[in-house]
């Protein structure tokens, strides 16, 4: 008689049955990664489930692995060779604050109201992250700040489009008013695609259309060592890693978006980043430049605080060079406290702020020829790998990697007070926290409504509070005598409609 099977075999026997010893990946995989020199992740196969196995081949079979070792030889290739000089950006460049004048205004103001009602402008949010960092798994554009209204990032956001489509039709229709569409692109990542689109369908487009709203997804690449390896983060997956900001232009194309742009009749595009709570969305004023000047590429910039901001800035790169961004790494100390003798200001004084305007024609081509030159950032970072947090390499691309395939860009000035309040780091940091962007809403907004004859109350100082202006009310503080004049205000709060 056969004794009992005792626990110990039964498992013994399972583990033999899952994992047969001749089991091994597709040769003709095998000799595609081989190809590649990336062979290594198949190293721990035995070990694999059939689950598990198969949850491997499919990522290797997915990858489009000609363009990822492409982007791998020539991002570390590019690595330590020199570049051009740095000059300082020419002044006849940059529209600044203090030259426009108010018939300047008026007429871009116009001007990008009438393309607006046109349909010509479309806008790309950039809106890839989480709030891990301000404490939140959300994605960002999801965090509320504090303001008394309690809106979220994307709120405020669709607001201000909602704003400026009734701008553009009150000020372009003659006969019944006819809706000005916006459309609004939104970039995200793996980890905030569908929870973004659930908090927007939740909230009900805030407002917009769902059609006018389209979600796309950055791409991924995977993490590798140094020497160009992948770094498997578990025996069955590669560590992956989002391709940056500056994986908008390879996003759009890869999903079509530029050519469904196309199909809409637009001609602009508006690009910014999700944490800026003062982002003047779809800035008819910009747009109006923008077209004014017939450049292929535009951005905002704000001043430099001081020599040593921790800031990127605009230079010209090489004697007639095109314009591109550096870090502030790249300036020594010398080159950073220059001072430009005719107007005073620091020669590289024009402070990046990811706000930008771009031609259709112009992403159209910067898509291809990023893609063809397949030269990426290469940051050094700590891997999760399956022997834990290693030395490896992300592979970045920044949204200012474009202007250097730009024919022409143009600086507009903006006033950071009035355009600029990232949201970045939790409250109780020194800088660019939920708090101080809040108190600069509230800061601008009480200067609007005392501009149009409102009076405040307040029961505590006036530099900790202030009141917030819907943007369904105002733009940018436009519009508000009849709903302000006369009236007083108890900060802080909401003024709405």
């Amino acid at each position: 008689m056969k004794e009992p099977t005792t626990e110990i075999e039964i498992r013994t026997e399972a583990v033999t049955t899952m994992l047969p010893p001749t089991a091994s990946p597709h040769q003709a995989l095998v000799e595609r990664l081989k190809d590649y020199g990336q062979e290594d992740v198949f190293a721990l196969w035995e070990e694999l489930s059939p689950e598990e196995r198969d949850l491997l081949v499919n990522e290797i079979e997915n990858l489009d692995l000609p363009r990822i070792d492409r982007i791998i030889r020539c991002s570390l290739q590019s690595q330590g060779l020199p570049a051009a000089a740095i000059e300082a950006v020419p002044e006849n460049c940059v529209s600044t604050v203090e030259e426009r004048t108010k018939e300047d205004r008026e007429k871009w103001w116009r001007m990008g109201l009438k393309a607006i009602y046109e349909g010509k402008l479309g806008v790309v949010l950039l809106s890839g992250g989480q709030g891990t960092r301000l404490g939140s798994s959300d994605p960002k554009g999801c965090y509320n700040i504090g303001l008394p209204s309690g809106k979220s990032l994307f709120q405020i956001q669709a607001e201000r489009i909602l704003c400026v489509q009734r701008l553009a039709a009150q000020a372009m229709s003659e006969g019944p008013t006819r809706q000005a569409t916006i459309h609004w692109y939104i970039m995200t990542s793996p980890f905030t695609h569908e929870p973004t689109q659930k908090f927007f369908e939740s909230h009900k487009y805030f407002g917009l259309e769902q059609d006018q709203v389209i979600f796309f997804q950055q791409g991924t690449l995977p993490c590798i060592s140094k020497d160009g390896k992948f770094i498997m983060e578990t025996p069955f997956s590669l560590a992956k890693a989002p391709d940056g900001n500056g994986g908008v232009y390879a996003a759009l194309e890869s999903s079509r978006l530029l050519e469904d742009m196309a199909s809409k009749g637009i001609k602009y595009v508006d690009c910014y980043g999700v944490d800026n709570v003062l982002v003047r969305v779809a800035d008819p004023t910009f747009l109006g430049y923008f077209i004014d000047k017939g450049a292929a590429s535009a951005a905002k910039v704000v001043r430099k605080a001081y020599p040593q901001e921790k800031v990127g800035v605009f230079v010209r790169r090489g004697k007639g060079g095109p314009l591109t961004v550096v870090e502030y790494t790249e300036l020594d100390q010398s080159m950073a406290s220059a001072t430009n003798q005719q107007t005073g200001r620091l020669q590289f004084c024009w402070s990046n702020v990811c706000l930008h305007m771009f031609t259709l024609d112009f992403l159209n081509q910067v898509a291809n020829g990023l893609e063809k030159d397949s030269v990426y950032h290469v940051a050094e970072k700590k891997i999760p790998s399956i022997n834990g947090f290693t030395e490896g390499v992300k592979l970045e691309q920044f949204i200012f990697d474009c202007f250097p395939y730009a024919p022409s860009t143009a600086l507009f000035e903006v006033l950071r007070e009035e355009e600029f309040a990232p949201v970045k780091n939790a409250n109780g940091s020194n800088f660019d926290t939920p708090e101080s962007a809040k108190l600069l809403v509230l800061r601008l907004h009480t200067r609007w409504v005392i501009a149009a004859g409102g009076f405040l109350t307040h029961s505590v100082p006036l530099y900790a509070t202030g009141v917030e202006v819907s943007p369904l009310c105002s733009y940018a503080g436009e519009n508000l005598e009849a709903i302000c004049r006369g009236r007083t205000f108890h900060a802080p709060c909401e003024i709405s409609l």
